[in-house]
């Protein structure tokens, strides 16, 4: 009976977290009507192999008498039966029927707003809305790349040596995943702010996506929604708050419903963190192959209540919208002169190989395991989404 297959499971978790191969099975278990896809996928984003086993073996134990001997038998259609004899050895319960129930879900119509599929077992209800971003149109988007290297004197900013390299990097990028690229290098705050403006204010109607790059020095500020702040050369601080809310909603409607994302190089402030030991699977400490530069400067909280009125008044939500950072607010980024930055050559290196395949949240995760195990300091790279569905870019 159920309860005996979810105590069997549940005796077995630890050889079946040790030994079970999750990628044969995820198909199978689709196919079987165990699992929708978007569970799935669910699963596959728990973490290691070790972790997507002992969460699906979690979720499985939920599933109900009938779904125990259909897993029995996808591990034996996957090569796994030693597993699945050591489960009915815990069960000790009959060899799985040759015929099998159907247990695909019940598709349904919901009379929702847009009137979802919807997939029913028992009385769990799953609702799967559409999956990915639209991406047909050639170019895909506009891709605006602002690039600070040499900053005023008056500023008391070094010059960021290997951010061309990064420049150079990124704009042969996206060119290659169909966006038309435009570089602007060495902007002040003003100029800064017109570029960003021009870009916003044009007709994104016939476009699928907005990428905006930043490569500059950078600074904690106050923020609501978006932390850190970008510098222009000449010294003066724009929050990326502001940034991103050029392209919502409210200021530029041909957007609206549409992706925008922001890769933004630079710290987010100047603390430099030495990590923590860690008991396995981490890397070597590696040390970096040139002198190391970060792009920090100290935090100075606005005089008195300059942002006050911008600050609380009532802000469209930020839907579509992902904001991809170097670093931690608070922490140091850092660059190599010959190389460019630890961010956008890991990046570059990502796109690279799993563009094709994987979804851009996916890779931003495979960044930040890459760039977190580089260096005699440490750094790490995260993001704030508010995309609603997934997206894939389109390649060559």
């Amino acid at each position: 009976h159920g309860g005996a297959a979810a105590a069997a499971l549940r005796r077995g978790r630890a050889r079946l977290v040790g030994a079970l191969r999750v990628e044969p099975l995820w198909d199978p278990l689709e196919q079987r009507g165990l699992f929708t896809r978007p569970m799935l996928e669910e699963l596959q984003s728990a973490g290691s192999r070790g972790d997507q086993a002992r969460q699906l073996i979690i979720d499985l134990e939920t599933r109900g008498k009938q779904a125990f001997p259909v897993f029995l038998s996808i591990l034996r259609d996957t090569g796994q039966g030693d597993l699945a004899e050591m489960l009915l050895q815990e069960c000790k319960t009959q060899p799985v029927p040759a015929q099998l129930p159907d247990l695909r879900p019940v598709e349904l119509e919901l009379r929702e707003e847009k009137q979802r599929k919807s997939q029913i077992r028992g009385s769990l209800i799953v609702v799967c809305p559409c999956q990915d971003y639209e991406m047909k149109a050639d170019p895909c988007g506009h891709c605006l790349i602002l690039n600070n290297v040499n900053f005023s004197r008056e500023s008391d900013l070094s010059t960021r040596e290997g951010s061309d390299i990064d420049c150079e990097k990124l704009e042969r990028r996206f060119k290659a995943l169909r966006f038309t690229v435009l570089v602007r290098r060495d902007l002040n705050a003003q100029e800064m702010v017109l570029e960003l403006l021009k870009l916003s204010r044009q007709d994104h109607s016939a476009l699928d996506c907005c990428i905006v790059v930043i490569l500059s020095h950078g600074c904690q500020t106050s923020h609501i929604q978006f932390p850190g702040g970008v510098y222009g050369t000449d010294g003066k601080p724009i929050p990326v708050e502001k940034i991103v809310n050029y392209f919502n909603g409210s200021n530029c409607p041909s957007l609206r419903g549409k992706p925008k994302l922001f890769f933004i190089q630079a710290c987010g402030g100047e603390q430099r963190d030495q990590g923590f030991v860690v008991d396995c699977d981490s890397p070597q400490d590696e040390d970096p192959g040139g002198p190391l530069e970060s792009d920090a400067t100290p935090f100075q909280a606005p005089p008195g209540n300059v942002d006050e009125p911008d600050a609380i008044t009532c802000l469209p939500t930020p839907s579509d919208i992902l904001v991809s950072y170097s670093t931690f607010p608070g922490f140091v980024s850092w660059r190599e002169k010959s190389t460019g930055s630890w961010y956008v050559e890991t990046l570059d290196s990502v796109l690279e190989q799993y563009a094709r395949s994987e979804d851009l949240l996916n890779m931003l995760l495979r960044v930040a395991n890459a760039v977190s195990a580089k260096g005699r300091y440490k750094q790490i790279p995260g993001c704030f989404n508010f995309l609603r569905k997934k997206f894939f870019f389109m390649c060559n």
